[in-house]
């Protein structure tokens, strides 16, 4: 399909100011952008891989077209994630059934349990075991995953996961065809490289110190609601990204290095093996990641039938803030080009799986 092309406005065609004035104007202004009102959430409990609880919140509109399960970010929590938010009203507001969760060690799902993160090795089931139960709720499918930034890279795992989990365990309830793909806006790919990438640079070195200072935060909360279970001095010495997984993540999944975990749970080389109908939003400017991944992702989406590629000039990381210019031409009623762009690929996609699934009747896309 076709896409409206992305533009900013002059002063944001920067990558790095793109992500700095998004993740703090934006915050501010977001909900005066937005016509749609917040759904009518129902909390839940969902359980995740190993057992793990799972904080959630489910909407479910009348006659709902599918169901969108999302998460965000390497820090926040579902209160204060209004990127995230933005998704849901507008997702709810075109008639898909919308889940929200807390993902391992954040939000509300680190009171219930002290079990830290794995970037995509577990929360892929987590995804798929919230779906699972989310149908049982009445959440239709297609189920689509989605997420940004890290939790985007775990919504890539979670394709592969569900796909797995509907073969090996048909007790779970969650079948092949339930399963639509994802959406994904400026996934993490490959730890290892971009987290060497941004540390060498001085802006990019500012942006990893206030992640490690939120990660810290984290783990805090974490050993105060469950005390004992994080080691105070090994907190203290996780002063960045990669101390926090050193010092608190690598022993407990089993990995010998740090090298070995961002290896394994990235999520480049699974995208290959993706069968599923999965969009990724990726920006050239991208401060956050190592440009040397962009032409591999190129390459491998050419390959790979089931991926689409939306590579963008402009965007910075989960930016994509629109110029008045790049609405009209969109015809998109509010900033958000992104989630737009979303949305408006999971109503096409929608549309032809029903018009394979039916053949004798025509569909009009909204």
């Amino acid at each position: 399909m076709r896409y409206p092309s992305y533009s900013p406005s002059w002063f944001l065609q920067n990558g790095v100011v793109m992500t700095v004035y998004a993740a703090l104007q934006g915050a501010r202004y977001w909900e005066s952008t937005i016509r749609d009102p917040e759904p009518l959430y129902q909390e839940m409990i969902f359980t995740g891989a190993q057992g793990v609880p799972i904080f959630g919140k489910v909407a479910i509109p009348k006659n709902p077209r599918g169901t969108i399960v999302g998460t965000y970010g390497i820090t926040g929590d579902l209160d204060n994630q209004w990127y995230l938010k933005i998704l849901g009203r507008k997702a709810y507001a075109q008639g898909y059934a919308v889940v929200l969760f807390d993902w391992r060690a954040h939000g509300k799902t680190a009171e219930l349990s002290p079990t830290l993160t794995s970037d995509g090795l577990y929360e892929g089931e987590d995804f798929a075991r919230i779906a699972a139960t989310a149908k049982q709720m009445g959440c239709p499918g297609r189920f689509w995953f989605t997420g940004y930034s890290l939790g985007g890279q775990l919504a890539l795992w979670a394709v592969k996961a569900a796909v797995d989990l509907a073969k090996e365990y048909p007790s779970l309830g969650l079948k092949d065809c339930d399963i639509g793909g994802a959406a994904v806006i400026c996934p993490n790919l490959d730890s290892r490289r971009s987290l060497a990438y941004l540390v060498k640079h001085p802006l990019g070195r500012h942006l990893e110190r206030a992640i490690s200072r939120a990660l810290e935060k984290l783990a805090r909360k974490i050993h105060e609601a469950h005390p004992g279970t994080l080691e105070l001095e090994a907190i203290k010495r996780a002063n960045s990204i990669r101390g926090f997984d050193e010092e608190l993540i690598v022993q407990r999944l089993g990995f010998p290095t740090v090298e070995a975990y961002y290896d394994a749970s990235s999520a480049l080389p699974i995208l290959p093996h993706l069968t599923k109908p999965t969009l990724i939003i990726y920006a050239e400017d991208d401060p956050f990641f190592e440009p040397a991944i962009i032409p591999e992702l190129q390459t491998i989406c050419q390959s790979n039938k089931a991926l689409d590629l939306l590579l963008t000039r402009y965007g910075g990381h989960v930016g994509y803030i629109s110029s008045k210019r790049c609405q009209r031409q969109a015809q998109d009623p509010d900033p958000w080009w992104a989630w737009n762009r979303t949305l408006h690929w999971l109503n096409e996609k929608n549309c032809s799986q029903l018009a394979e699934n039916f053949p004798n009747i025509h569909y009009k896309n909204s």
